[in-house]
């Protein structure tokens, strides 16, 4: 089990979109990804570049023909740093659900 860590560069939205698709894969295709999230060129590339540089993605660029491809996927460190927040944010959620007591009809 993964220790509970709430990871900062992990939550953005963009991003935590991003890493569970990563997550749910090996190696995904940049144009799968900017099109599962509706990014731009650009706006995936600034996401991605955060995730590498924090070590929790590696970028593979490489040829088909005369395209260029390029395919990404999570590092052990990107997936660990993943389910220590998803524990986190479960943590989050069951200390709710535990003090939330409903609205009394009226």
């Amino acid at each position: 089990m993964t220790a509970p860590r709430f990871d900062e560069l992990i939550h953005a939205p963009t991003r935590l979109s991003l890493v569970s698709l990563l997550a749910a894969t090996d190696w995904a295709e940049f144009r799968y990804l900017r099109e599962q999230l509706d990014l731009s060129d650009s706006a995936l590339s600034k996401q991605l570049s955060a995730l590498e540089q924090a070590g929790y993605a590696e970028i593979r660029k490489s040829f088909v023909g005369k395209r260029a491809r390029t395919s990404v996927t999570l590092t052990r460190r990107g997936r660990d740093a993943f389910a220590g927040h998803v524990a986190a944010l479960q943590e989050i959620v069951a200390r709710a659900g535990a003090t939330v007591t409903p609205a009394a009809d009226h």
